[in-house]
């Protein structure tokens, strides 16, 4: 019998368990609802306590610098997004048993943040539209069959495009001192002090001690004790082996983010008095027609071929390949980001979504089950009832460089599941779209012009392996 990865969990050894007999003897109804409840209950139940809650870190890189941008420069209600995607992040755990992330729509936010008079209408008005036509093309079954259509060279392509911009960003993060209002770099960052350079590079490199490249370094222990030889070992052997053992036990995106807290408050202690207690109102955003036209055109557009190529096909993928066994499907995940965005955002909740790098992250740092997320939301919860939009004072005093160095792993995490194409016409393809991807900044543009290589190399296989003839002509 093979024995199973012990990295991967099998979440379906849960799900296919009969509950308890007694539900039997109640109606289908009850004994479908039970079901359900413990379905449920398996997709949230730990891996392991302390991995799932440093998983949890992994995808913060990315959610706290574009949130915290929208809210200095377009005011968007922190408390409301708080609150509404804590609970995208709870249901989403408890639906697809994996940390399916819930991240902000990017292409909507870079609009917003550029300062065009893009406020919060408009950012609303984009989200419901772009939520709209994704639960349609859930509901309608035809993003199951553009899941089915778009090569796997295709996808990977859009996954190491993403990567690579997350690792850019990180490095920019790192390297030069932000004004996220303005979504500006201001200059070299300074190599000492609180958010300096060696900081950045101290975490970094903690990071790589503890988590190594990925799942390699984890089952190296287990080889190691598993010999049969630990009564033979030297006391200095088995002191070196315990070492290891606690370093790479280590929670790195957990106490990485807690050293970043801290750091906050020492940064500036009067944020303290900034801080108020109890939740925002929750308003209901008023869209006018203006409000309608300018987010459908200069928000919706450009994030419809995101959402529906990095939100759903390639996280299906990435899904897939992660947690192997499990049957995600691109119409289920389609129609949760709808639903996410045409329900919060009339509310003023950032419009949302599923994201590869967010996926990759948390699973870099831990992040097995649904419960990883579900830690996540529950904290995004209470934070946004408890502090409200105030909490902003703290996230502006955050040192961006530990962001930068949380975001660069998650985009490294990503841009490796690329690595399995294993004929030079997949790089091909492959390379063409994260090329045109990351240079147009357009992952729409990189997937037409993937899609243009992948069919020139099959017309020219196709007319390759024609067989050819030789038409002699006689004279009578």
């Amino acid at each position: 019998m093979e024995s199973q990865d012990p990295q991967i969990p099998q979440p379906h050894n849960h799900a296919l368990q009969t509950p308890p007999t007694e539900t039997t003897h109640h109606s289908p109804l009850f004994g479908c609802a039970a079901n359900f409840a413990y379905k449920m209950k398996a997709n949230l139940g730990f891996r392991s306590k302390w991995a799932e809650l440093n998983g949890a870190m992994g995808d913060l890189g990315t959610y706290i610098p574009i949130v915290l941008a929208l809210t200095l420069a377009d005011d968007l209600n922190l408390g409301t997004t708080l609150i509404f995607t804590g609970v995208y992040n709870i249901i989403t755990g408890a639906i697809y048993g994996v940390p399916m992330p819930v991240q902000p729509m990017k292409a909507i936010a870079a609009v917003a943040i550029s300062g065009t008079g893009f406020g919060v209408p408009e950012i609303m008005a984009a989200g419901i539209i772009t939520g709209g036509v994704l639960f349609v093309l859930g509901v309608t079954g035809l993003m199951q069959l553009v899941y089915k259509l778009i090569p796997l060279s295709i996808v990977r392509g859009i996954q190491l495009a993403q990567g690579l911009s997350f690792a850019l960003t990180a490095v920019k993060y790192v390297r030069k001192v932000q004004n996220f209002s303005n979504s500006k770099s201001m200059g070299d960052r300074p190599w000492l002090g609180l958010d300096g350079l060696v900081l950045a590079i101290v975490c970094a490199c903690f990071i790589v001690i503890v988590n190594g490249a990925g799942e390699e370094m984890e089952h190296t222990d287990e080889r190691e004790t598993t010999n049969g030889h630990d009564e033979e070992e030297s006391p200095n052997t088995r002191k070196r082996r315990n070492l290891r053992n606690f370093i790479f036990s280590l929670h790195s995106a957990f106490f990485i983010f807690l050293l970043g807290v801290v750091l906050a408050f020492i940064r500036n202690p009067k944020v303290v008095n900034d801080i108020k207690f109890g939740p925002s109102s929750i308003e209901v955003v008023k869209i006018s027609k203006h409000a309608w036209k300018e987010g459908f055109i200069k928000g919706a557009i450009p994030q419809l071929p995101l959402s529906i190529l990095n939100s759903v096909v390639a996280v299906c993928k990435l899904s897939s390949d992660l947690f192997p066994g499990r049957d995600f499907s691109a119409t289920s995940l389609s129609v949760t980001v709808g639903l996410m965005n045409v329900i919060g955002c009339w509310f003023g909740a950032m419009p949302s979504c599923h994201g590869a790098g967010g996926l990759a992250g948390q699973y870099k740092f831990g992040g097995r089950s649904g419960g990883c997320i579900a830690i996540l939301g529950t904290a995004k919860l209470i934070l946004g009832l408890v502090l409200g939009t105030s909490l902003v004072k703290i996230l502006d005093q955050f040192p961006v460089g530990v962001l930068g160095v949380l975001l660069l792993f998650a985009g490294i995490e990503l841009a490796m599941a690329s690595r399995d194409m294993n004929t030079k016409e997949e790089s091909f393809v492959m390379l063409t779209c994260t090329a045109v991807s990351l240079v147009g900044s357009s992952a729409a543009l990189g997937f037409v012009c993937g899609i243009v290589a992948h069919l020139l190399l099959r017309l020219r296989n196709f007319s390759k392996d024609q067989p050819s003839y030789t038409i002699w002509m006689h004279a009578p």
